[in-house]
């Protein structure tokens, strides 16, 4: 069975699955296009389903649209609305343009989809009742605007995902001072007044809802009050998922999620991922670049999603040589003898996967396998192909299309052919590894040398 670290407990813990197994992922905010650093949590969630569903457990997963506004720039306006506004727009158009942007990545990086997807927008009739029932039950409170808070100290054991002692947590740093309208300062909006596009009717007037609730009324309509692992990057630890975690066992009386997974802040060449810093990456950049989007997914695959990944051009470029090459050795193979698959070799990648998702030793025994030229060609083939089921790289795509030379390749074969000839043999070794490096293998025979 998997086992996986679980950010609550603190330390790893196997996933005990029956038939079936209840994720919930959230999704993301459509103000702006999501940028490769947003993507990593959605592979994360995806490799934890491929692997599961190895094991025949079946995944029934959840994740949402955040289309509504919960969550304000700095001068406390909302973002969908803010970016609608400088487009002239309607908030919803360019809301579901980004939608669609994002549905369309996550294709590209051969992501299952979710068997739920609710729109924050179509569901607010949830958090509303929701809302409703923790006013009722004493874990939250209104204010004469028509606001709603939480009542933080009504939950004892707030912080046990981020480790949060709420006697020690003080106001964030920007604000000057505590809302006067809360009755302890940590307690946060569950709806808030307001008027325009993005507002609706509710018992304490017209407003919208507070960003932590949609992920408490959307999950719990979707998977039911016992879901069994709950995903997300590590920047939502706190105080989005503690604030979830309070709403969602508050309302029901019990502990809902019982794993909080998160993946790790991804940086590109050495910063943090943001517009204000001028790296943001889309994945349709490195589709502009002449990459394959499935180098990204790779890329993701050669760390641990509990480590920060430092990506960068060249770190892609590695990336995209490797998928290319597999492709064509899986293209290769397949013309071969039919054999078994190299069970020692699968079980070893399947080992790897299962110890808290170590992606980048299945790597390197796959990189193994590859080299092992004991292995016949077709037991290679079997097993690579039966590990991409997990991967997600299409290694077999290029089975049964013709062979085509790399750009630059067949100059690098004639500059090797004339350093053979020269007998400058190092020469001759340092560009066969240049062409190893974009996809092609070279062979010496008497007849002279052969590529693949």
């Amino acid at each position: 069975m998997l086992r996986i670290y679980d950010t609550r407990a603190g330390h790893v813990e196997t996933i005990e699955a029956g038939r079936a197994v209840r994720m919930y992922t959230c999704g993301p905010t459509v103000h702006r296009p999501a940028h490769v650093g947003n993507l990593r949590t959605f592979v994360l969630t995806d490799v934890i389903r491929r692997v599961m569903e190895r094991q025949r457990v079946r995944v029934v997963a959840c994740r949402n649209i955040t289309d509504v506004g919960h969550l304000a720039d700095e001068s406390g306006v909302d973002k969908v609305a803010a970016q609608a506004r400088a487009e002239g727009r309607s908030p919803r158009e360019p809301a579901r343009e980004h939608e669609q942007a994002f549905v369309a990545d996550t294709a590209a990086l051969n992501l299952r989809p979710p068997e739920h997807a609710p729109r924050a927008s179509e569901h607010v009739d949830l958090m509303i009742e929701l809302v409703a029932e923790l006013v009722e039950q004493g874990h939250a409170y209104t204010v004469p605007d028509g606001g709603v808070f939480f009542d933080v100290r009504t939950f004892p054991s707030y912080g046990e995902i981020s480790g949060n002692q709420l006697d020690a947590l003080r106001p964030a740093h920007r604000i000057e001072a505590v809302d006067p309208r809360k009755r302890h300062h940590a307690d946060w909006a569950l709806w808030k007044p307001g008027d325009g596009e993005l507002t609706w009717d509710s018992p304490w007037g017209r407003g919208f809802p507070g960003w932590h609730v949609e992920c408490s009324a959307m999950s719990l309509r979707f998977l039911g009050p016992r879901i069994d692992l709950h995903t997300g990057g590590i920047d939502l630890r706190f105080p989005h998922h503690e604030n979830e975690r309070a709403q969602s066992d508050a309302v029901t009386g019990h502990e809902v999620v019982r794993h909080w997974v998160h993946g790790e802040h991804l940086l590109f060449d050495g910063r943090k991922m943001a517009k204000s810093t001028g790296n943001v990456v889309l994945l349709s950049d490195v589709v502009a670049a002449g990459l394959d989007p499935l180098a990204v997914r790779l890329a993701f695959l050669e760390h641990r999603y509990r480590a920060q990944l430092n990506l960068t051009w060249d770190t892609l470029r590695a990336a995209d040589r490797t998928v290319r090459r597999w492709r064509t050795r899986v293209a290769e193979w397949s013309e071969s003898v039919s054999a078994p698959m190299a069970t020692a070799y699968a079980e070893r990648v399947e080992s790897a996967l299962d110890d808290d998702l170590d992606t980048p030793s299945a790597l390197r025994v796959l990189r193994e396998l590859e080299r092992d030229e004991s292995v016949a060609p077709g037991a290679k083939f079997e097993t690579f192909l039966h590990l991409d089921q997990v991967l997600a790289l299409d290694l077999a795509s290029d089975i049964g299309k013709p062979r085509v030379l790399p750009p630059g390749a067949a100059e690098l074969l004639e500059a090797r052919e004339r350093a053979r000839k020269a007998g400058d043999f190092a020469a001759s070794d340092l560009l066969r590894d240049e062409l190893a490096d974009i996809g092609v293998r070279v062979s010496d025979t008497a007849e002279g040398q052969v590529w693949s």
